[in-house]
């Protein structure tokens, strides 16, 4: 019997398109006017490449920032690879985008928020799960004071 419709799992691989286009923007042209990322990404999963060193800092989860510098930003269906200033240290990255955890763009209030589904039931079960694999939120920005906050749409779930 057919599982259903994955639509948590269509809706985490189509975030991760559009995150895909707009590195693939900036790789090609830059960062347009004021806009900047913050990039939240889980150290632990093993397609992640960094310095030990960064990796001991950073063992569960790490922030990154694409604004001021950075370098040779590639990406690929899979993810991405930039080179960023850590303390006068150039250090190459690779994050799959299945890693990701948080991607905002504070000068335009956008954000998205991927959260993983641990721990699934039977996976062979015919009954498919709310929201399968990592299922990503869509954010409304709400004013905060000078900030953006991003709101997990999962609180008007029933």
């Amino acid at each position: 019997m057919a599982r259903g419709i994955d639509y948590g799992g269509m809706m985490h691989r189509a975030m991760q398109g559009l995150i895909a286009d707009v590195l693939q923007g900036v790789a090609e042209s830059g960062l347009p006017g004021e806009h900047h990322f913050f990039i939240t990404f889980d150290t632990r999963d093993e397609g992640v490449q960094m310095a030990d060193w960064l990796r001991a800092r950073y063992p569960e989860e790490m922030t990154i920032v694409i604004q001021h510098w950075f370098d040779n930003l590639t990406v690929t269906h899979e993810g991405f690879s930039v080179t960023l200033n850590f303390g006068n240290s150039p250090e190459p990255l690779y994050i799959p985008f299945d890693s990701l955890r948080t991607f905002v763009d504070p000068s335009v209030e956008f954000g998205l928020r991927f959260e993983t589904q641990d721990g699934q039931d039977d996976p062979d079960s015919d009954e498919a799960p709310l929201a399968e694999h990592a299922a990503p939120v869509s954010t409304v920005p709400e004013r905060k004071g000078d900030g953006a906050e991003v709101v997990s749409l999962d609180k008007w779930r029933k």
